[in-house]
């Protein structure tokens, strides 16, 4: 049930980051486009584009874990075998978890700051909100870390169980 619920909200944020790219390949042709034609580029472009591949990437990452599309290598399941390369998965997970945790835990702070104190970025006409990207970055890392203890619990039950699960998680599958 966790991992269904897990792998619908990364599908949600993939789809809400593939919406964030392509309305901004037109924000950044309008600011080319202006720029070019009208000597006007459009305001503030700098600050969104920046804030913006923050929020994608974070939007991104918990899908890229719960998908198993991380980088990894299988040369040590034929040296170790089934429970050597669950070991490594649960490694991974645990380290994955740390990692992450620890952004929650960072970024926390800064993010009530942000929200608080209306932080923004940017100078003149347009001034961009900082709070978003904040609020992306740590909701975003705590699905990883999410995802990432799903990964464990899974490599635990491999490692007990002594066979490794090649098949995806639930409804990780496109439709």
């Amino acid at each position: 049930m966790l991992e269904i619920l897990n792998a619908r909200l990364a599908r949600v944020l993939l789809a809400a980051a593939a919406v964030l790219i392509f309305f901004l390949g037109f924000l950044v042709c309008a600011d080319v486009f202006g720029r070019a034609i009208f000597s006007a580029p459009v305001k503030g472009t700098p600050e969104i584009v920046s804030m913006s591949i923050v929020i994608i990437c974070f939007l991104l990452a918990g899908y890229a874990v719960q998908s198993n599309s991380m980088i990894h290598t299988d040369v040590f399941s034929g040296i170790f075998g089934v429970r050597g390369l669950a070991s490594a998965r649960l490694l991974s997970a645990i380290l994955g978890m740390m990692f992450f945790g620890l952004v929650v835990w960072g970024s926390y702070e800064p993010t009530m700051h942000a929200i608080s104190s209306g932080e923004f970025e940017g100078e003149g006409a347009l001034r961009v909100p900082v709070w978003p990207a904040r609020i992306v970055v740590l909701a975003g890392s705590f699905l990883v870390v999410a995802s990432y203890a799903l990964h464990a619990v899974r490599a635990i039950s491999e490692i007990i169980s002594g066979q490794v699960e090649t098949t995806t998680p639930p409804a990780s599958t496109h439709r």
